[in-house]
């Protein structure tokens, strides 16, 4: 299989460790490693000073599949399997479909949920979403249309990148039952759980509700731990587990042992992680919002209701591309234009996780008056 370039990792790479302030990065500030060991309960402290460097278990770790269940209502320890984010969007993909299937998925969407089935040779049918005035939201009545008998699998994320748009509970089971009436597997990427800034409970997730769904979740986006590599699948569907597992012995193997007790102890205090994390995205939306009033001449925006990111149109006479390359290189700022996202040339992923931010939108003001905008 010949995959095409992954866009947006492609941009990323081009000007993510150069490029003075990062105004696009989906995830948080990272925590340090002694933050994290600080946390560590007396056994968490043992196995990490004991820690021989040698294989580990395909599947995960106990004690990481222990941490891991609690964040879930209805999944055991054999309905989880450990593995980098990355890696399990190939494999899923490549475990599920063939060619001609038909793949319902949203757009505009990260590259490696529906590439790999793209180039699989599956028939992609896009959930487009609706936008007005900053706004973002994705229609039921548009996605039960597109579903049917026909459909192999559905792909979702919630919150979504880079949208920050997410269904309410209604609307999630509307959508969990469109599918089950149509015996619809369902890849739910999870990455950005329990990112939420409404009131009230998170959504669950999907693989506590839906029996043929797959979730994924890890720890890069959730708790600021991206460097760690670690995250996870869950399914009611233990068979599809071991066509996963059977097919990462050709890949990574097994997890990274480090990586894999430094999860267990992030999983093991995740409100210390989300606490901090929600702070400081909620703080910076609010900064953005401010921004935003000032220049609405440029761009629009509305709080987005969950995640660490906005996809915001903008109002220029150049592309985003073009907007983007003569920022990153006068100011050293990062945006990420939404042809990475191959949706149009007029909108530009922001994120909210960065320390850096309110010095971030000093630097971009000055760009903007000094030429003009």
């Amino acid at each position: 299989m010949q995959l095409k370039d992954f866009a947006i990792e492609r941009y990323f790479a081009k000007y993510e460790f150069s490029a003075k302030y990062m105004l696009s990065s989906s995830d948080c500030d990272g925590f340090s490693m002694a933050e994290v060991l600080s946390l560590a309960s007396e056994a968490e402290k043992k196995d990490w000073l004991n820690l021989k460097l040698g294989y580990t278990e395909t599947r995960g770790s106990i004690p990481l599949r222990k941490a891991i269940q609690k964040h879930y209502q209805n999944i055991e320890l054999d309905e989880i399997l450990v593995t980098s984010p990355g890696e399990a969007n190939f494999v899923l993909m490549n475990v599920l479909l063939s060619k001609g299937d038909e793949v319902v998925c949203m757009a505009p969407m990260y590259q490696s949920l529906y590439q790999i089935a793209k180039d699989i040779g599956c028939t992609l049918k896009l959930w487009g979403p609706r936008e007005s005035d900053g706004v973002w939201t994705y229609s039921m009545a548009d996605f039960e249309d597109l579903v049917s008998k026909n459909t192999q699998l559905v792909i979702v994320n919630f919150p979504h990148n880079p949208t920050g748009f997410s269904p309410n509970l209604e609307q999630y089971e509307m959508l969990i039952d469109v599918c089950r009436n149509n015996d619809v597997y369902v890849f739910s990427d999870e990455m950005y759980r329990f990112l939420d800034h409404r009131p009230g409970p998170c959504l669950p997730s999907m693989s506590d509700l839906y029996e043929k769904s797959i979730s994924l979740w890890g720890t890069s986006k959730t708790f600021g731990l991206a460097g760690v590599r670690i995250g996870w699948l869950t399914s009611k569907d233990k068979a599809f587990l071991q066509k996963v597992e059977n097919f990462k012995d050709y890949l990574s193997i097994c997890s990274s042992a480090p990586s894999e007790i430094l999860a267990t102890i992030a999983l093991n205090n995740l409100d210390y992680f989300l606490k901090r994390n929600l702070n400081k995205i909620q703080q910076n939306i609010a900064l953005f919002s401010n921004f935003q009033n000032k220049y609405s001449h440029l761009f629009d925006f509305a709080p987005p209701s969950t995640s660490s990111t906005a996809f915001i149109k903008l109002h220029l006479n150049e592309s985003a591309e073009d907007f983007a390359q003569k920022l990153v290189e006068e100011t050293g700022i990062m945006i990420l234009p939404s042809e990475a996202f191959e949706y149009g040339n007029t909108h530009a992923r922001i994120g909210f996780g960065r320390e850096s931010f309110p010095e971030v939108l000093a630097v971009l003001e000055g760009f903007l008056k000094e030429n003009n905008y």
